[in-house]
């Protein structure tokens, strides 16, 4: 039964459950893999222009060098934002959510490219999103 006489200030203070904490830990974690991941992948596209199987009359067709600068930013920042999010803070979680939509958006368009690795990193994305919006991260002051 709910307790309607709790304040916001003890609502506010209560501490997250510990498999939401885990699951933070585990997204600023998966955030690092997955930046480190992507920027290896921008700068495979960088170094070498024909690593990627480029499909003729896609719709959304970039350089791959261009993809590579798109990954490799994108990459730098979700380690960057993966490393903030360990201090707890709620503008690290705001970040590291806009970063990971970020993140699935690019690979969503970069699917012709690497089928496999682009679904799979959107997956993880969608998993990052999930645990930082659930562990209440972003509610705290």
């Amino acid at each position: 039964m709910t307790d309607f006489r709790t304040s916001p200030n003890e609502i506010r203070d209560r501490q997250p459950p510990g498999w939401a904490t885990g699951g933070v830990i585990f997204a600023a974690t998966m955030m690092i893999l997955v930046g480190v991941f992507q920027a290896f992948e921008g700068l495979a596209a960088i170094i070498d222009d024909e690593f990627y199987v480029v499909l003729p009359n896609y719709t959304f067709d970039l350089d791959t060098t261009a993809w590579g600068w798109v990954h490799l930013i994108i990459g730098v920042l979700i380690a960057l934002a993966g490393f903030s999010l360990f201090t707890g803070s709620a503008i690290a979680g705001g970040v590291a959510i806009g970063l990971a939509v970020a993140s699935a958006i690019s690979n969503f368009f970069f699917i012709p490219y690497y089928p496999f690795w682009a679904v799979l990193i959107i997956a993880i994305d969608v998993f990052v999103i999930w645990a930082i919006a659930r562990s209440g991260i972003l509610s705290r002051s």
